[in-house]
């Protein structure tokens, strides 16, 4: 019996574990091609327009506490028959205003969505959050530099229904051990 390993699947699951600090040793998965599943079509209930509350922990991994609100909208538009997608969020509240830009791709080798982000402030696109969605429940990380730092980086898709749904960012300075959010949108369709 022959089996085929795919360098990219070996790729993530050891970035998986260098992500979360697991040390393992990699074996090639016989079918594991035949039976992971196609999200493609993951973000296909956030097409449309959403009335957007976003509620902001001012200084994240700081001891703080202290939220502000925003309320606006978010706008998510199909590209490259739904493997694909842009989002405008826009919100304002009593610290100001928030205009950004999501970009979504998915790739098929991996069956994992990466997903970008612009803040019209500085007009950069970030480096992509990795993951899927399994169970009804999107998961995404990355690791990124805040005050120096390296923190992990994750955001969490749930309570999707055909009219709502929550996304939550969290950081951990602690490789993933904990996580403390400091963004938290909750979205209700605009019939």
């Amino acid at each position: 019996m022959t089996v085929e390993v795919r360098p990219y699947k070996t790729r993530a699951l050891a970035t998986l574990c260098l992500l979360f600090g697991i040390v393992t040793l990699v074996q090639p998965v016989v079918g594991f091609a035949q039976t992971q599943r196609d999200g493609q079509h993951d973000f296909d209930f956030e097409f449309g327009a959403w009335k957007a509350h976003l509620s902001r922990r001012l200084h994240p991994l700081t001891g703080s506490n202290t939220w502000v609100a925003y309320d606006g909208t978010s706008v998510v538009r199909k590209v490259w028959n739904g493997r694909a997608n842009l989002g405008e969020f826009n919100v304002s509240g009593s610290t100001g205003h928030i205009a950004g830009l999501s970009l979504r791709t998915y790739n098929p080798q991996s069956r994992q969505w990466n997903i970008s982000w612009a803040n019209s402030s500085d007009g950069s696109l970030t480096q992509p959050m990795i993951g899927e969605f399994k169970n009804g429940r999107g998961e995404f990380y990355d690791q990124e530099s805040m005050n120096g730092r390296a923190i992990f980086v994750r955001f969490i898709f749930s309570d999707i229904t055909a009219n709502s749904f929550r996304l939550e960012q969290a950081f951990s300075n602690d490789g993933g051990q904990t996580w403390e959010p400091n963004w938290i949108t909750t979205f209700a369709r605009i019939k």
